[in-house]
């Protein structure tokens, strides 16, 4: 099943604009039909998705990008992402630390805060 890039705007929730953002910027490549129209597929609905988290997790675009290349050059790059997946990961684990340590911090600060209002 193909998807124009109207529907595939409604069904990852990107407007058409980030669509073809991220088609220039090499992220994503989808299909032209005879008319060089896009054609985007369940597949692509998929990468998508995986592009999202990468963003989430603060991957920065250039690696996303770098990603993107080695994933579209085939499998012979699976070493190659598999290991930038997993330094990605240990960037990921470093940042929660230090946000369960802020976290922590600020728990601290609001239970001052609130034993200070209850004594009042």
């Amino acid at each position: 099943m193909y998807f124009s890039i109207g529907d595939f705007s409604k069904l990852t929730g990107l407007s058409i604009d980030t669509l073809r953002y991220y088609e220039k910027e090499n992220l994503i490549r989808p299909e032209r039909n005879k008319h060089n129209q896009r054609q985007y597929t369940e597949k692509d609905k998929t990468w998508i998705d995986f592009i999202l988290r990468l963003k989430e997790t603060a991957m920065p675009l250039r690696e996303i990008q770098n990603y993107a290349k080695l994933r579209y050059a085939g499998d012979q790059t699976m070493k190659e992402r598999l290991d930038m997946l997993h330094m990605h990961r240990e960037s990921v684990l470093e940042k929660k630390k230090q946000l369960e340590n802020n976290l922590k911090h600020l728990d601290q600060k609001i239970e001052i805060y609130e034993k200070a209002n209850r004594s009042k």
